[in-house]
């Protein structure tokens, strides 16, 4: 089992996903990662209280869109290069952690084209608020 669902402050929690978003971006801390773009995959895991999350009226208002989600990515990428996955996952996540509803995120990437000899190599990051959020 996943180990952020073991986490007690997410027992009240509904999970969001976005899986396998795919973005060209400029990534990479060697020189031959600076001169263009490289295939980069986002996964996605939003735990956001059911409390503020279950909705009354089935409107999109009273959820978080999933939109959101994909638009948090591409507002990152779009501030141009980044040497690390490391860094690129820590913002992202700290970017989630900021919407209201949002009690943590897990953030992943995966560079799919720097090894001829692997699917992937990547980054996975787990944050939560703080009990003070």
């Amino acid at each position: 089992m996943y180990a952020a669902l073991l986490h007690p402050r997410l027992y009240d929690c509904r999970r969001l996903f976005l899986r396998n978003y795919e973005k060209r971006i400029n990534i990479g801390a060697h020189e031959f990662e600076k001169h263009g773009e490289q295939r980069v995959v986002f996964n996605v895991e939003l735990f956001v209280p059911l409390e503020l999350s279950t909705p009354v009226a089935d409107q999109l208002c009273e959820v978080v869109d999933y939109d959101f989600m994909r638009s948090t990515i591409t507002e990152r990428v779009k501030r141009g290069h980044i040497n690390l996955q490391e860094t690129l996952c820590d913002e992202i996540a700290a970017s989630f952690l900021e919407h209201p509803k949002v009690r943590a995120a897990v953030v992943s990437t995966e560079k799919t084209e720097v090894y001829t000899d692997c699917e992937a190599v990547g980054v996975q990051v787990f944050r939560i608020k703080s009990e003070l959020a």
